[in-house]
């Protein structure tokens, strides 16, 4: 692939949505094979899966990947012979890292791990643009509020792990970088700060956009009623969890703006884009989503699926191709009446939940994703789960690396964990170490870091 500026990727995709359905057909053709060749060519990893394969394939043709094994061939699946693990993780050890270009070609970053062990990713400048492309023409799924988010002032701050190289986190973090003067129009609120602190930064920025993990936005549901949060965004967009339709309604009365969402992971960017309609329609130029049973038979349109094979046609550094996610989703080629001819997704949604804690006559109320993301920064691990009892019992289940001493990484997590929740003002706690190992859910086949027990349909 030729590279991509920012301008040139927003082009492109304007140009795509002018296109008929043969032209657009014609066009995935083009960059699917593009894309295998080039593959073929400079991974080793697939040019050894691809060698009986002939020249001229079909999608369907093509064996279809995994995170555990592409993890695994890590150096034998990037395109860059240069590229390393060693090198890419000993960069990671640095947090000050985050948002800086690995050898001044690549960003990296890191999968939630969601499903399992985090994956690694590495974006060129080409497939960073790409993905900027796709969020500037797209992102929006009402022109009114594009507008009033450009006239008001463009102020957006989102509320996330901060501390991590997530792809939201790191991408903010290298626009930041390029661009300091956009730090008067951009920020960030750290998920793991007490609310008290993320209302005062709130306050203090009144954002335009407001952005952020839907566990974390409905803690400020509370805060906005009681007069303590003063904002009154033109926009709120989340991410990265299930935003059900309940928190939506709660999230638009509050603040008395449009809620949307969107579809994303690392391996592919924004995979599909919410329109008025709710629906969330897949960028069909860039990236090939398709449905499958639980044996990896595609299923009929209409049809929930277990998984899904997603194909990154702009991702050359790392090719993502037929590569397994786990999401349930329901895929729709049905005219969508917002006039978007690209088919569109319904998404399952998670069961991570809010915790509740007690202290004293007081109820602390606390997302998951800060307490993921304070055991993420813990060293040693393979995996965690943790498991919130009622009383405020926490269970860790932990899973360490190859000889690392299991104890020490419970009290370095027990400690980590107390800390946290004490800036939270909950000081009594007990954290125990579980025999179990972490584990995935034998029904769904997923995996959930924090697991609820305080309500009895979890148990």
């Amino acid at each position: 692939m030729k590279k991509i500026g920012i301008i040139k990727a927003m082009k492109l995709c304007r140009d795509y949505e002018k296109m008929d359905s043969g032209e657009r057909e014609a066009l995935r053709r083009q960059r699917l094979e593009e894309l295998v060749a080039h593959a073929r060519e400079n991974s080793p990893y697939y040019r050894e899966l691809y060698r009986d394969l002939p020249e001229n394939v079909s999608l369907t043709d093509l064996p279809v990947t995994d995170k555990r094994t592409l993890t695994d061939n890590w150096n034998q699946w990037v395109c860059d012979r240069e590229l390393k693990l060693e090198e890419v993780e000993a960069f990671l050890e640095d947090t000050d890292n985050i948002g800086r270009w690995l050898k001044k070609k690549y960003l990296v970053f890191t999968t939630s791990g969601s499903t399992g062990t985090p994956l690694i990713a590495v974006y060129d400048k080409s497939a960073n643009n790409v993905m900027g492309g796709i969020a500037a023409c797209r992102s929006y799924a009402r022109k009114e509020d594009l507008k009033a988010f450009l006239k008001r002032g463009k102020k957006s701050i989102g509320v996330f792990a901060d501390e991590g190289f997530y792809l939201g986190n790191s991408s903010i973090r290298s626009r930041l970088r390029s661009m300091p003067w956009k730090k008067k129009q951009m920020a960030v609120s750290s998920a793991l700060y007490p609310i008290p602190r993320i209302v005062e930064q709130l306050n203090k920025f009144q954002p335009d956009m407001l952005g952020g993990y839907p566990s974390n936005l409905e803690l400020l549901i509370e805060e906005a009623q009681a007069g303590r949060l003063k904002i009154s965004p033109v926009i709120i967009m989340t991410g990265g969890e299930y935003l059900s339709d309940a928190l939506r309604e709660k999230l638009a009365e509050t603040f008395h703006c449009y809620v949307q969402t969107s579809y994303s992971c690392t391996e592919g960017g924004t995979v599909a884009c919410e329109c008025r309609q709710k629906h969330f329609h897949i960028n069909d130029d860039w990236l090939i989503v398709e449905p499958v049973d639980g044996a990896g038979n595609p299923v009929p349109d209409g049809v929930r699926a277990e998984k899904l094979y997603l194909t990154n046609l702009y991702n050359y550094a790392q090719p993502y191709i037929r590569y397994e996610v786990t999401d349930r989703v329901i895929l729709h080629r049905e005219p969508c009446p917002c006039g978007n001819p690209a088919p569109w997704l319904e998404l399952e949604g998670r069961t991570d939940d809010v915790t509740t804690f007690a202290e004293g006559e007081k109820t602390v109320r606390i997302a998951p994703m800060p307490l993921y993301a304070v055991l993420k920064e813990v060293h040693g691990l393979r995996r965690f789960q943790v498991l919130v009892h009622p009383g405020n019992r926490l269970e860790l289940r932990l899973e360490e690396k190859e000889g690392i001493d299991r104890e020490a990484r419970f009290r370095e997590a027990k400690e980590a964990l107390e800390r946290f929740l004490a800036t939270q003002g909950v000081s009594h706690v007990a954290v125990t170490l579980s025999e179990d190992r972490p584990c995935q859910n034998p029904n769904s086949g997923k995996f959930k870091h924090i697991i609820n027990l305080q309500k009895k349909e979890n148990i």
